[in-house]
């Protein structure tokens, strides 16, 4: 097959994957997710929260290398690379809700409205939880 082929196949793959998950929500993911969780009870939390730490470090360090190298000296799917991990840290942030009983959707619809009330106080910018 020539590069042109090649070409055509990818893109015929990644619209066939954009349209098979475009509609998944939050909580269907988490519930998915939770089926895939396989570690002790008494890890609950701990486990989970280690391991986004972990999945957040490994997303730091593909965009360090971003800033070192370049966007122009990276391999042709370095963006699949750089996703991959955010879906990493995504099931951990799944598993970790579930774990306290919350809804992944909830609290993306709380951090919103949250994010929101900033924007409109005209304090998105600055620190501290209770802005």
């Amino acid at each position: 097959m020539n590069l042109k082929g090649v070409k055509i196949l990818e893109k015929e793959a990644v619209a066939w994957q954009k349209k098979k998950h475009s509609s998944m929500q939050l909580d269907d993911y988490q519930e998915n997710a939770k089926k895939t969780a396989i570690y002790a009870p008494e890890h609950m939390i701990m486990y989970p929260a280690l391991g986004l730490a972990g999945e957040a470090g490994e997303v730091a360090n593909k965009v360090k290398k971003i800033m070192r190298d370049g966007i122009q000296n990276l391999p042709p799917d370095w963006k699949h690379q750089l996703a991959s991990e955010i879906g990493d840290v995504l099931w951990y942030c799944a598993v970790l809700a579930s774990d306290l009983n919350v809804s992944l959707g909830t609290i993306a619809a709380q951090n919103i409205e949250k994010l929101e009330r900033r924007k409109r106080t005209g304090t998105l910018q600055g620190s501290g939880d209770k802005r």
